[in-house]
């Protein structure tokens, strides 16, 4: 086996304590592929990515079905949480921060500059809505 960027060949974790490198990341769709991929083991699949933000997301984000980590590796981030009973924290993070996002809570991310963070997924029936 070969050395591989996080941040272009993400990894599932499956049942079994399996770990399996994925296709390099194409985009939004590469989503419904992986979803195809690896749906059998539902929300006990884990899907770790890295991603490196030079702007805020334009988004909110909600995992239903599990927990997420999100490790911050370099640079500073601002994580929102916003809870289902309406309360805010706001987290932030440096790198080797890190934070969880609990199952059903609605979050986001603000960066002054430029942040990298890995993420761990519990990602069947991820939920997006604008910000």
């Amino acid at each position: 086996m070969t050395a591989r960027k996080l941040s272009e060949a993400f990894i599932h974790l499956g049942l079994g304590a399996k770990s399996e490198p994925q296709p390099p990341f194409s985009g939004m769709e590469w989503y419904a592929d992986y979803g195809a991929r690896h749906g059998e083991d539902g929300p006990e699949g884990r899907l770790v990515s890295q991603y490196s933000f030079a702007e805020s997301w334009d988004v909110w984000e909600m995992h239903p079905k599990g927990s997420e980590v999100v490790i911050c590796t370099a640079g500073e981030m601002v994580l929102t949480q916003e809870f289902p009973d309406g309360k805010v924290a706001k987290v932030p993070l440096g790198a080797g921060e890190y934070a969880i996002n609990p199952p059903g809570v609605w979050h986001t991310a603000d960066v002054a500059s430029e942040a990298t963070a890995i993420f761990i997924t519990a990602g069947e029936g991820t939920e997006h809505r604008p910000r």
